[in-house]
Parts: structure tokens; sequence; C-alpha cells
């Protein structure tokens, strides 16, 4: 019953939280929830938190986090990180890396007569029949020399000034390069302002020209036509190569992470620029190819082990692992970070591992969907 009062205040406090400051919030009455004894939150909280650990139950988990600053801030040292917990519980977990023991489920559902995909996290085994937690969309803008994807957070509003705008997938004429933009630089979550009128102008000023490429998608052409499999490259500009060695650099050891921030950051180091060329992002970033299928005689076809996540043969399908660069290969590289494939007429499967985010492995995903003569 408790935490069912927290949830409906928290559907009150939403809309006035948006336009006021937190001391604003505070003085007007909100810090009542604060006088509650420091112990005694912490060990409530706690249990809400490992109680409520999947969707949709979690949303109580978010409910906490807007109840007044004292309980946000209890939030923000309970709830761990999706690579370490395996959750996504915050927007801003969409951006983060997913968990390094075992891979993530989700799944895309297509909507052919808009042009629009929707991402779901995966929730029990049948989830692609009783459906899942909503976490990201995309809608397909095709254009006379490229073709566009916008990526929301929510599954019905795809304009670009809003802060629900997450980034955008870009392919070449041909369909054989993509580039992945993420909707804001790594230095505007942290000079975004504390007063009313610099947070509001924050969220109407997201802007095309502002998206920051974050991953080069590559396909080479298949000679063999629909009897070959494809040939992918990405380049992780954003996460470095040591990220997947034992004890490397975690790719978000050096960025602000705010699980309460409605738009997210890039995990680019803050000693990073905005004018560093492509060139120079490239160097000692993650590089993901696909593993390579094996062919099967008495199918006649090449294969993958997908585990049971995929039942239909596509040359769609494909599974990314991490390419040894300058180096012989390890058990590291063994390890599928992404796997994607077709299971129904519209349905596809999505599971992704650290050290890439559900942001990345969506939009990789989204640029093996599209459809060009050079990738087939």
């Amino acid at each position: 019953m408790a935490i069912k009062c927290i949830a409906r205040l928290r559907s009150r406090r939403v809309v006035q939280d948006q336009l006021q400051t937190p001391n604003e919030v505070e003085a007007e009455g909100g810090c009542c929830w604060a006088n509650l004894p420091q112990e005694l939150l912490w060990e409530v909280l706690l249990r809400i938190e490992e109680s409520e650990s999947i969707w949709p139950q979690r949303k109580y988990v978010v409910a906490c986090a807007g109840v007044c600053r004292c309980w946000r801030f209890i939030i923000q040292q309970i709830v761990k990180l999706p690579q370490l917990s395996g959750k996504l519980t915050f927007p801003i977990s969409v951006k983060q890396p997913g968990p390094k023991d075992s891979l993530l489920q989700c799944f895309i559902k297509r909507n052919r007569s808009t042009q629009t995909y929707y991402l779901y996290l995966g929730l029990t085994n049948s989830a692609l029949s009783d459906g899942g937690k909503f976490l990201l969309a995309a809608r397909k803008c095709r254009r006379p020399t490229c073709t566009d994807y916008i990526i929301s957070l929510l599954a019905e509003d795809f304009s670009k000034g809003t802060n629900t705008y997450a980034g955008r997938l870009r392919s070449n004429f041909l369909g054989t390069k993509f580039t992945v933009f993420d909707g804001q630089s790594p230095q505007a979550g942290a000079k975004m302002g504390k007063s009313r009128s610099s947070r509001l102008a924050n969220l109407r000023q997201v802007s095309p020209s502002s998206n920051y490429p974050m991953a080069h998608i590559s396909y080479e052409l298949n000679m063999l036509g629909s009897r070959g499999p494809r040939r992918m490259q990405c380049n992780m500009n954003t996460i470095p190569a040591t990220s997947i060695a034992p004890g490397g650099l975690d790719p978000t050891t050096q960025a602000e992470l705010n699980p309460y921030q409605s738009t997210p950051t890039s995990f680019l180091s803050k000693s990073a620029s905005m004018e560093n060329s492509v060139s120079d992002q490239k160097n000692g970033g993650l590089v993901l190819i696909n593993k390579a299928p094996r062919w099967h005689e008495q199918l006649q076809c090449w294969c993958l082990n997908f585990h049971g996540r995929v039942t239909i043969a596509s040359v769609k399908n494909f599974q990314l692992v991490a390419s040894p660069e300058n180096g012989p290969a390890g058990p590291e590289h063994e390890k599928i970070i992404l796997q994607f494939g077709k299971v129904g007429k519209d349905l596809f499967t999505m599971d992704y591992r650290y050290p890439i985010s559900v942001f990345q492995a969506f939009a990789i995903c989204l640029s093996s969907l599209e459809t060009r003569i050079a990738c087939e």
C-alpha cells in the first residue's frame, strides 16, 4: 500500500517537478518525506529495489526516485548500473553498457505501414507473445541521397526538438555504410543549468546539428547473393578496445552518469572534444565484426548457433564479436556481444551485452534491416 501511495504521489508531482527547481519543490513541502530516519528510509528503499526487480513492478523504484531530493539521492546510491545488475531502470539506462555476465534479451517489432520499429525488453521466456517493456522506437525516413532512422524514447514522438529524441542512424545511398549519432553531446548534460528557464531552454535546443557520431557500420558487397552471409564491421568510436579485456577500461568510468537526467549523455571521456576528427576517434576504439557462419551440408545453408533465439533463416541474421585488432585472439573475442535474428514476419530478437548499450545495439540492428541491393 505504501508503494502505491508513493506512485500516486509521483504521478501528481511529475509535471510540477519538471518546471521547478529542487529548492522550489522542497520549499512547498516536498521535503517532508525526507524527515524519516535515514537508516529506516535506506532499508525501506533497499527492500523495494530488491523486491521489484522486473518490469512492470520496477516502476515503483522510479516512483521512489521522484518523491524528493533525499529519496532520489538514496535511490541513486542503491540502483546499480546495468552492467553490474543486468537491470534497465531509468531512461539513461538505454545509453549505458549492458550486463557483463550474460546477454540481455530484447525483441523488435516492425510496423510496415508506418515504417516504424519498436524495441522491447523481454520480461519472460514467452515475452515475444506476451509483450515486454518498451525501450525505444525508430521511424524510417527516406531521403534522395540517404536513409535516416529517427530513434526516440517515446513510441509516437519522433520530433528532434524534444528531450525524447535519443539519436539517429543514417545510411549512404547504397546502404553499405551507416553512422550512428547520439542525440546529445558529451558536454551537454554537464552544462545543463539548474534554473527553470535554463532547463526549459535546453529541452528545446536539441537539433540535428548537435548530433554526435558514436559508431560507424560498414557492409561489404556480397558476391554470393542471397546464398552468402553478409560481412559487417562496426567501429564503436566511444568505446575503447581495452574495455573487453580483463580489468579493462569501463567506458562509463570517466562519463557523467545521472540516472535521473531526461536526456542521457554519450559515453565519451570528458577530455575528448567535439572537434576531434572521425579518424582520430576510431584510433583505439572497439571494433566489432560478424562471427563467421559455418556451411551446413545437410541443410545446404550457412548456419550460426543462436541457442534457440532465432527460428527463421535470413541474410539479416548476425552475431557480433570483438575483432582481435593488432594482436592474437583471446577468450574475450569469442563472446557474443550482439546477436540479431528473425523469428516472425515482422518480429526479430535482439540480445546484447557489455560493453555496448541498448541504444547502440538497436541502431546496429536497424542497419541490418535496411534492404539495399549492395548489401544483399
